[in-house]
Parts: C-alpha cells; structure tokens; sequence
C-alpha cells in the first residue's frame, strides 16, 4: 500500500449496496397513499418499477474489474429505503449467480437465499435479512445486456408498499413510464434530515489528522493483485467516517481492508459559517505488489 489520496467530490447520493439509517418498519404497515405512486425507468433502459415518490439517480463508471456503467436509483419514504442498482453485462458476461455472490459479498447485510424468481421471462433470485428493525429485502435479475438489483430495507416483504414495490418489477421496455434523470447536482439530505454538504460548499474542509494505511492480504499477495480502488464516504460532523460506498473494488479482500482502513481514519470536521458539517470525501487506496 503506497498512498491515499482524499479528493472533494461532486454531491452523489450513494449507497454501496444499502446505505443510510434502516427506520423501523411503519406500524401501520401501509404504502403511501395509491395515488402518489407512479411508474419509473431510465431513458434507454429496459426496466421499470413503481416507487411512492420520484427516486434521485446517480450514473458512474466502473473500471474493475471491467469497465462498464452503472446506474443507482433511490428514494426514502414511511422507514423504507427503496434502491435500484442497474449495471451493464457486456461480454464475458456475468451469471446470475456470479453477479449475486459479488454483490452480497459487498453487502452491509448477511443475506440469505429464499426463493428464486422469474420476471419479464428472465431469471432472478430472491434474498432476506431480517433482524428487527433492520429488514431488507433483495430481488437480483440478469437479462441479455443488463444485472439488476432491487432492494427495500427498513420493512420485511410482508409490509404493502414493499410487496407493492417488489411486484411492479418489470424488464421489458417501458411504456408510459416517468424517466428518471442524473441528479449528481441535487443536495443530499440523509433519512435523519442530516444535509451533507460538498466540498464547493463548505468554509473550510475536513482535515486529516491521522490516517491507517489498508494492508495487502495474503492472498492478494499470492495473486500479485494490483489497482486502484475507490471509496466515497461522509466525513460527519462527529468525526466519525459513514455511509461508505465502494466506487471502484478490488478482489481477494483488498476491499475489505480498504473499507476498515477507511473507518479508522481520523480528522477535524469541515465547517461552514462557524458550524460543523458532514460533507463528501473520495478516498482513492493505490495498491501495488
């Protein structure tokens, strides 16, 4: 491990797989009225799915292990995290199964298998986490060019507006569906009302006061693996670093280590006008043998 370089980062709403606090479930256990939903897709894809209100999208590029374009929609609404993550399938291409191992393996839940799926004619499975209040459930589908992922945490699939949103899942062509647009401008506000604010918009910025440095494995040893891997995360007001998204990974552990090494950095909060914020962060671990 050589080096770790912090960089200020354009204002995404991100999640790795799920990110943000998990609400406990409402216990009315209704959706949001009927006719606040509505059917969304993005322009040029082949999905859709109805949410309670218009989700904010972020699209970003990821470069391993192969380079390929990935799209995540997300929306907050009644203690339920509603997440799309689309991604491109370009040759060789992915398993179903493949795509599922990679993806529960960055996993902030230990999901476990339930029952598989057909949708639109096409393969998915189906997995739950349940530990009160931290429900979460997961429908993964792999088509001729697409892997899709479509998570609800903060209610189990028993709750209306999840089996609601679950069962709107469609991959073919959409018609009359609402087109969701790139909202890498939008401000983030977190699911505790928290804004997180860029590095343009802050008086001064975070400032590292220490920073470990993420170790090889031996395996990655083994393997001579070598990158470089990128992380975006919150920088609280706390001094605490959160929400830890995994932009670019890197396998045989590597990611793991990079993530604890991330969590264990320390540093002065940014402030703006005399006030301590939380603000975005891109931490970028080069790893050479």
């Amino acid at each position: 491990m050589k080096r770790i370089l912090l960089i200020a980062c354009m204002l995404l709403l991100v999640t790795p797989a799920i990110t943000g606090q998990i609400l406990e479930p409402d216990k009315r256990n209704n959706p949001a009225p009927q006719s606040t939903w509505r059917t969304y897709t993005v322009k040029g894809e082949e999905f859709s799915v109805d949410l309670p209100n218009a989700p904010l999208m972020e699209s970003r590029v990821i470069l391993h292990p192969r380079k390929l374009t990935a799209r995540e929609l997300k929306t907050f609404v009644n203690g339920v995290i509603y997440t799309i993550d689309v991604f491109e399938n370009p040759e060789p291409k992915q398993s179903l199964e493949d795509f599922i191992t990679e993806q529960n393996a960055i996993s902030n839940f230990k999901l476990t298998p339930e029952r598989a799926l057909v949708v639109s004619g096409f393969r998915g499975k189906q997995y739950v986490f349940r530990d009160k209040p931290r429900f979460v459930t997961v429908q993964f589908f792999t088509t001729e060019n697409r892997l899709y992922r479509f998570a609800a945490a903060g209610a189990d699939a028993s709750n209306a507006a999840v089996k609601q949103f679950l069962s709107s899942i469609r991959l073919v062509k959409p018609i009359n569906a609402t087109e969701v647009t790139d909202s890498s401008d939008r401000p983030l506000v977190l699911d505790t009302g928290e804004r997180i604010y860029t590095g343009k918009e802050v008086t001064t910025k975070a400032r590292l006061i220490s920073k470990p440095e993420p170790m090889y494995t031996e395996e990655a040893r083994r393997n001579r693996t070598s990158g470089t891997l990128v992380l975006r995360v919150i920088f609280s007001k706390t001094g605490e670093v959160t929400n830890i998204q995994v932009l670019v990974g890197l396998p045989d552990g590597l990611t793991e280590r990079a993530i604890n090494a991330a969590r264990g950095i320390k540093f002065v909060p940014a402030t703006k006008d005399g006030n301590p914020v939380s603000m975005w962060m891109q931490l970028e671990y080069n790893f050479m043998p």
